[in-house]
């Protein structure tokens, strides 16, 4: 049933597209990696379409078995819509996911209440110049390394930091608030959400997501919004910084990760505060990440028998460091240090991760290549190395 409706998605897509590149005054200054754009004849609505993938090769040895384990696959596949409605004050973004990383990850292994095709469904709102209204499901305002794009990653993929303790996507309503004093930019962002991530189609289990950020640039802004991109793509002339902190209480959560991972047997208060930094000055890039997340009852929710964890929260913290150089040539040298240290009560593995990382960019995020090698450290376990070599294409 779930794959009919997954294929009755994406043919909508494709028919919406078709419907509208033949009924629609085109905009021409289409380019690649800009997506196709639209306007209605009478300025009514406008439309963006995009689609992208990434081809992933990832390999490294089995410290079990002493032989060479890999894979090649579809890393993402995405189709992105998005424009204004009405008026240019109410703007949309529409995001579906196709590959089975975007869809599978996710999905609940007690009850299939989870539509992971949907990635992003959010309509925003300009109620004043500095004051905008988001309302629908896109990513919370947590760590920064989440919020950046899939697309614009300085690495193959995002750290450990990212996957053990971000909040990726929530239904609910977003308040952006951005001023500026001098030359420092001052955002403020505030939310309210389900709390049980993306897409969810049952009744709230848990309670709701309440998640708040600051964010301070005493320089000023960055060229083209580079704080949440990878890399030096603008080569900044002047120095520029960002400095932010995020806090999330999630209410009686119910899965494993907050808004990922398992759907468990009982709920638990989490509270997770995110520190965050980015810095880009002529080529060179710079961005760190510290995440520490906690659960007073304690995060443990079962145990059997012999007292061995069954069920868990995952709580603790993490580290993530990275800078890289980026050359005239467009080719780009980057490393990253991850510090990973759950919870002792939950039984999980402590891991540290070296990674090196060389990248060139053809057009910008929208075509490139990017390899990178990681040295795995990880309690008690032999250390083992993973290879991962990775395309992007956007158009």
């Amino acid at each position: 049933m779930n794959n009919t409706i997954n294929r009755g998605l994406i043919a909508l897509s494709f028919i919406c597209l078709f419907a509208f590149s033949t009924q629609a005054q085109t905009i021409n200054n289409s380019k690649f990696g800009k997506g196709l754009q639209f306007m209605a004849a009478d300025s009514s609505f406008s439309l963006k379409f995009g689609t992208r993938f990434q081809l992933l090769y990832q390999g490294g040895q089995n410290p079990a078995t002493q032989e060479w384990d890999d894979r090649f696959l579809v890393r993402r596949a995405r189709l992105k819509f998005d424009g204004f409605a009405f008026s240019p004050r109410l703007k949309y973004k529409i995001e579906l996911g196709l590959s089975n990383s975007d869809i599978g990850n996710d999905i609940p292994d007690q009850t299939n209440n989870a539509d992971n095709i949907i990635l992003d469904a959010v309509a925003k709102w300009q109620m004043t110049p500095n004051l905008e209204l988001w309302v629908g499901q896109t990513k919370l305002p947590g760590n920064r390394e989440r919020v950046v794009s899939s697309q614009k990653l300085q690495f193959v993929d995002r750290s450990l930091l990212n996957s053990r303790f971000n909040l990726d996507r929530d239904a609910g309503l977003q308040l952006h608030h951005e001023h500026q004093l001098g030359q420092v930019v001052l955002r403020e962002i505030g939310s309210i959400a389900m709390g049980e991530g993306r897409d969810i189609t049952v009744n709230n289990t848990g309670g709701y997501g309440f998640t708040g950020r600051v964010e301070v640039l005493p320089f000023g802004a960055f060229k083209g919004d580079g704080d949440y991109v990878g890399s030096d793509l603008e080569r900044e002339q002047t120095p520029k910084l960002s400095l932010a902190a995020s806090y999330d209480f999630n209410d009686n959560a119910v899965r494993q990760r907050a808004q990922l991972g398992s759907f468990l047997s009982d709920t638990r208060d989490l509270s997770t505060w995110f520190v965050d930094a980015m810095f880009k000055y002529r080529g060179f890039s710079a961005m760190g990440e510290y995440a520490n997340r906690k659960a007073p009852d304690g995060p443990v929710v079962l145990r059997d028998e012999a007292g061995k964890v069954q069920e868990t929260f995952v709580t603790g913290s993490a580290l993530n460091l990275q800078a890289g150089y980026l050359l005239p040539s467009n080719w780009e040298v980057a490393g990253r240090y991850t510090d990973y240290n759950p919870t002792n009560a939950t039984g999980l593995r402590a891991q540290n991760q070296y990674t090196l990382g060389i990248s060139k960019y053809i057009v910008g995020h929208s075509l490139k290549v990017q390899s990178d090698v990681s040295l795995i450290e990880e309690a008690g376990r032999e250390d083992r190395t993973q290879f991962r070599l990775q395309m992007e294409l956007a158009l």
